[in-house]
């Protein structure tokens, strides 16, 4: 039998009347109703529970095609909503982004900033140290200075009052050698006169001439015959014209020949004053490191090496008198 159809019984029904009790056969007849009823009775109520679990099992999916059509609008709704907002949300989204590789990029500088500040602060800290320690040694060094100047100022008043003492010193030495000169020009004269030459010199025009001809052994070279003529107060002979040349001559002797204040200086012949050789004629080309000979036997002079051994003369002016 197909599911949903009720199944049908049929049965004899009999209908009592009246109160009188019934028959035995009527008694079987009403027992086979009862039953009947009964069993009707059970069926129509397993029919009657399967048509409410029909009913259940009908709502439920009607509930459920409620909730799936719910849940679908639900769906469709935040889709369309998101469909509206998304190119705003993208556009929002692509400003933050920029916004973020922005400040990114800024915090990367900030911090190659922070560091370089940082190194620089390490730098200029070292470099503090060592103006520090510069400044420290200066500060020595100036006190070293200070102190050292100190001793220097009492080395100058040592050194001006040692000057000063020379000065006193030289000063009462040319007194002395003034004395001595006026002693050696006028004492032991015999006629008590003062004599234009010192004694050993002797007056030709207005100089004194001091010719030194010692032997061989005590013969000198340029420069230490100078320095003796010095030592005496005067300085080898010069002559700037004809007449002092005939002077030097005229007491001359010997054949040894003598030094006289001429030398070549920047390939010049220069006297022992500073002045030039006026005539050539006197002497040969210059050549350095060569100085000057008188020969008394010669009218020209002769140019040799300054480092040989020669007599020399002196000169100085005559005193007046």
């Amino acid at each position: 039998m197909a599911e949903g159809e009720e199944e049908v019984n049929y049965a004899s029904v009999v209908f009592k009347v009246g109160n009188n009790p019934p028959p035995a056969a009527k008694r079987g007849e009403e027992t086979v109703y009862g039953e009947v009823k009964v069993q009707n009775e059970t069926k129509n109520k397993d029919s009657a529970g399967h048509r409410r679990f029909q009913h259940l099992a009908c709502c439920l999916g009607i509930i459920c095609v409620i909730l799936l059509g719910g849940i679908i609008g639900v769906c469709v709704y935040f889709a369309t909503l998101i469909q509206k907002s998304d190119p705003n949300q993208l556009k929002e989204n692509s400003t933050l982004r920029a916004i973020n590789t922005k400040l990114s990029l800024e915090n990367a500088n900030l911090t190659m900033d922070n560091k370089n500040l940082t190194n620089q602060l390490c730098n200029l800290t070292q470099a503090y140290h060592v103006s520090e320690s510069n400044v420290t040694n200066l500060s020595a060094g100036v006190q070293e200075l200070t102190t050292q100047n100190q001793q220097l100022e009492t080395e100058k008043k040592n050194l001006k009052q040692q000057i000063e003492n020379m000065t006193t010193n030289w000063n009462e030495l040319n007194v002395s050698r003034a004395q001595w000169s006026i002693d050696s020009y006028c004492l032991g004269n015999t006629d008590k006169k003062c004599q234009p030459c010192q004694k050993g010199w002797g007056l030709t025009g207005l100089s004194c001439y001091a010719y030194n001809n010692p032997p061989h052994p005590g013969w000198k070279t340029w420069e230490e015959a100078r320095e003796d003529c010095k030592g005496k107060n005067s300085d080898l002979a010069v002559a700037h014209d004809s007449e002092e040349k005939a002077a030097i001559k005229k007491e001359s002797f010997g054949y040894n020949g003598y030094w006289i204040g001429l030398r070549v200086v920047n390939k010049k012949w220069e006297w022992v004053d500073g002045s030039n050789l006026t005539d050539s004629s006197w002497i040969p080309a210059p050549v350095d490191g060569h100085c000057a000979v008188f020969y008394n036997s010669r009218d020209t002079w002769s140019s040799v090496s300054c480092d040989d051994h020669k007599q020399w003369i002196c000169q100085k002016k005559a005193l007046s008198v």
